[in-house]
């Protein structure tokens, strides 16, 4: 069986502006070249798969359907610059609130192994972009190249990563970069 090359997004800072706790759908903006970028990426040969840590779900702020919904919204957002996110996956807990710790808040891997399972990813052969250095360690752990965008929380992140995490701009240069690389 051949295996997928994905790229693993984070949602808020990298794809949308950053907005604390965004919920309503009228609330989401996409960030400069999102669009064009993300089909230039899915025109490559990548699934393109959302991965986001929700922890307003564990604070009681909003709910994981509403989460979903507001991605219902987003997916229609990208539809018309030709571009379909293959998957989402939101980890809802907060190590303080509801559950407490778990494997899928990023930084560490668990949505990134979930995903590679039910969509037979080469991790190896994939990359996670975001804007926070969790994102970074996320791709990290899961085994993956990882690139930090300075866009939303990205702009103060910058200090700390590993040698091997790559820093550029925005979302339009991280894929530039994957493309130029594969």
């Amino acid at each position: 069986m051949t295996l997928n090359r994905a790229i693993f997004l984070d949602r808020d800072g990298t794809i949308n502006v950053e907005k604390d706790y965004l919920i309503a759908p009228a609330d989401l903006v996409l960030l400069p070249g999102v669009g064009e970028a993300l089909r230039r990426g899915q025109e490559a040969g990548f699934l393109l798969i959302v991965v986001t840590n929700q922890s307003g779900v564990a604070r009681g702020y909003f709910s994981a359907s509403a989460v979903e919904e507001l991605h219902d919204h987003l997916q229609r957002e990208l539809f018309s610059f030709g571009v379909r996110i293959d998957a989402f996956y939101l980890c809802p807990h907060h190590p303080e609130h509801g559950d407490g710790p778990c494997n899928c808040r990023k930084g560490e891997p668990g949505m990134l192994l979930q995903a590679a399972q039910e969509h037979h990813i080469d991790l190896a052969a994939s990359w996670m972009i975001g804007d926070k250095s969790s994102d970074v360690e996320a791709g990290l752990n899961a085994g993956c190249r990882s690139i930090l965008v300075r866009t939303g929380y990205g702009v103060q992140e910058g200090q700390g990563l590993p040698p091997s995490a790559l820093v550029v701009d925005s979302l339009t240069e991280a894929i530039e970069l994957i493309i130029a690389k594969k």
